[in-house]
């Protein structure tokens, strides 16, 4: 193995020197994934012994996630992505439950952090690399943990804590690869008739937290008329770029990195990473930072909007599981609910169409079999179809159940009337 420096990279297959048996591995979320060092991993995985490789959401389906090498490669995932979730149903891969805030924690807790496998920026002329479209919770570990850096020249260079030295380098490899881009999802009416609801009850000034998707998109959109909106996020997404543009989303309100635009990873097109690389008004923060109730919290006026795929009549919101099947996993959505709960004039949105696309209520008196509650029904604050809001916070049971079958799709809304006197929610 070549010892790496600013002029010399290593090869690859350098990075099995510091993969001894037993280890644990930490891979970023989704884009921070260094493609060429996982496929040098399972290139050699024959000798590896009882490796494991920790990470969250991966995108690309992968033999070692689908189980091809048994008691030498194998993964643990954290959130179900499209390249974990068919391998998680068919048993070849684990789940830990978790609170993205607390993915540091538990890996300091539950595993060796033998090394960080990591995507970065080109270095600078000072010999840092820049984790680029992520900090998450790799960046918690710069510092403590060994990282091995595949350097992309198609990364874009983006600031905060996730800036790591050359000397806190185990070694690091060149890529010329673009950046998996995922398209923004077009919203459909429902979708602009929720974020209506929503842009109406958010004050210029306000901090948002906003998820990724159709009505993400469409709430973003829809608030270019606002002024001095802050950004601290988990997910910066395109949809971001037109609101700043429009001079609605600046920051000058912000109680912590006022005037900056905070996240803790990044997904999106070219339009995105093109407008990140570069950007000081941008700055990607560890997880256990970002989405810590604790920091939320004390910013003022503070938003957050998230997605779930089921309600029931007390409140309790089921977001990783659809049908009562494993789907993704809590992520962030509890620590912003909760940090939103604390914030003076706080407010928490969980959005749903009333509906599936099959015409299945995701309202409904209980929540189907198998489901996993993400947001107890004591935290949450707000839920939202295309059909209105339901205030729930401080609302006894019976009132809870009215505001949702109120929301609920009208076709269901008789159904469940019933089933909530059936079960006692209702008189």
């Amino acid at each position: 193995m070549t010892e790496a420096t600013l002029d010399h990279p290593n090869a690859p297959e350098d990075v099995l020197a510091h993969i001894p048996p037993g280890a644990d591995v930490i891979v970023p979320i989704q884009l921070g994934e260094p493609i060429t060092l996982l496929d040098t991993l399972e290139a050699h995985a024959d000798s590896l012994t009882g490796v494991h490789i920790h990470r969250m959401d991966p995108y690309l389906k992968r033999r070692y996630i689908e189980g091809a090498f048994p008691g030498r490669l194998e993964h643990v995932d954290y959130f179900l992505g499209a390249g974990s979730r068919e391998a998680f149903w068919a048993g070849t891969c684990d789940l830990v439950p978790n609170h993205f805030s607390e993915m540091p924690l538990l890996l300091r807790k539950s595993t060796k952090l033998s090394i960080v496998l990591a995507a970065a920026s080109p270095p600078d002329e000072h010999g840092y690399f820049s984790l680029g479209t992520n900090a998450d919770y790799t960046a918690a570990f710069i510092g403590e943990v060994p990282f091995f850096l595949e350097v992309n020249e198609h990364m874009p260079r983006t600031f905060g804590h996730n800036q790591v030295h050359i000397s806190q380098v185990a070694g690091w490899c060149r890529a010329d690869r673009p950046l998996h881009e995922s398209p923004p999802a077009r919203p459909d009416e429902r979708d602009h008739r929720i974020a209506g609801f929503i842009a109406d009850r958010i004050p210029d000034g306000a901090c948002l937290q906003v998820g990724v998707g159709r009505i993400p998109n469409a709430l973003l959109s829809s608030l270019r008329g606002h002024r001095h909106l802050g950004l601290h996020t988990e997910a910066i997404s395109d949809g971001v770029l037109d609101l700043v543009s429009s001079g609605a989303l600046d920051g000058t309100r912000k109680h912590q990195e006022r005037n900056k635009h905070v996240a803790t990873f990044a997904v999106g097109t070219k339009r995105l990473f093109d407008w990140l690389h570069n950007n000081t008004a941008v700055t990607m923060e560890p997880v256990d930072w970002v989405n810590d109730p604790r920091v939320v919290a004390r910013e003022p006026h503070f938003v957050s909007i998230n997605a779930t795929s089921e309600v029931d009549l007390m409140g309790q919101a089921a977001s990783e599981t659809i049908a009562g099947r494993y789907w993704s996993s809590s992520g962030g959505q509890a620590d912003f609910a909760r940090g939103a709960m604390y914030s003076p004039g706080g407010q928490a949105f969980l959005v749903l169409h009333s509906a599936t696309h099959d015409g299945k209520s995701r309202i409904n008196a209980q929540l189907t079999p198998g489901s996993a509650v993400t947001t107890l029904k004591n935290t949450i604050d707000h839920v939202v179809t295309e059909y209105g809001v339901a205030e729930l916070r401080g609302k006894s049971l019976a009132r809870r159940a009215e505001s949702l079958i109120a929301i609920a799709h009208p076709e269901h809304r008789d159904r469940l009337t019933a089933e909530a006197r059936k079960t006692g929610l209702l008189p």
